[in-house]
């Protein structure tokens, strides 16, 4: 089973759904019927077939198994969301979306530490969260069962999906509000989760972008800490990075150039300035 290409296919099963739909609640239906389907193979082939190692198990949930459960569980607030959207009344409107999204907000306080955990890009629980084996030590916390089952579910996979999800529906719900507050028509697709652009660095190249940019004054405005404006970054790059503080201590013992990257970064754009003069 060749999991990037299914991976890669429900993508652009979804971005064509999206083209080809403009009624919100029929492209939710669809994109929920195609998720569902790639969960339930990856189900088959999970029970048919053990993991080589430990490591497998803990790719497939951390990673595999959350292409389709993000957008499963996303669609699904989505479409449960515009069944119950109130008609007419532009007041009642923003209040309904007011208090969708003070319960999402209640999420992400409750699960804020397992927030933390999954936005520095730490791994030394994954072994609890992401394998089968520590379903009586480590308790499923979710309240939704969008695809539940002991077999095919950890501890804390759900809890990542709708975590993922959850994020995206916020950007949803944002936008709902923006275009309602201005009285724009609200023929808007579903907004799709942010295309991101691959990061083809290093995860040290990342950490120390990070800090430059925190460093100047990146996120000071708003008040976002480090962590904060690492999701931010992450929303724009497709890429998590792994054990921040750590790679930060080992940028600053670095026996060379504290600032490799930003040198390197220095050195391009340099080189690119004396191509176009020349």
């Amino acid at each position: 089973m060749n999991s990037q290409i299914l991976s890669k296919k429900l993508l652009e099963k979804l971005d064509d759904i999206d083209s080809h739909n403009d009624n919100i609640l029929e492209k939710a239906s669809r994109s929920i019927e195609v998720c569902r389907r790639l969960l339930s193979k990856y189900k088959k082939e999970v029970l048919k077939e053990k993991f080589p190692t430990i490591n497998d198990e803990i790719e497939f949930f951390k990673k595999t198994k959350q292409v389709p459960l993000v957008k499963l569980i996303y669609f699904s607030e989505i479409h449960s969301f515009e069944i119950q959207f109130p008609k007419g009344d532009k007041d009642y409107q923003l209040k309904f979306i007011k208090k969708k999204m003070g319960k999402l907000n209640r999420f992400f306080l409750y699960n804020m530490d397992f927030g933390r955990y999954v936005d520095s890009g730490a791994t030394h629980f994954d072994k609890e969260y992401y394998t089968r084996d520590y379903q009586e030590t480590f308790h499923i916390t979710t309240s939704k069962f969008y695809f539940q089952d002991p077999e095919f579910c950890t501890p804390r996979d759900m809890l990542l999906g709708k975590y993922k999800a959850y994020d995206s529906l916020i950007t949803y719900l944002d936008q709902k509000k923006f275009n309602i507050s201005n009285e724009l028509n609200d023929k808007f697709n579903v907004i799709k989760p942010f295309e991101k652009m691959n990061w083809p660095f290093s995860n040290t190249d990342y950490v120390e972008l990070l800090y430059a940019l925190c460093s100047k004054g990146l996120g000071k405005q708003n008040n976002k800490s480090l962590m904060q404006t690492s999701k931010k970054l992450q929303r724009i790059f497709d890429f998590e990075p792994k054990d921040i503080y750590k790679t930060y201590q080992d940028i600053k013992n670095r026996k060379t150039s504290r600032t490799l990257f930003l040198d390197q970064l220095s050195a391009s754009l340099l080189s690119e300035m004396e191509k176009s003069e020349e």
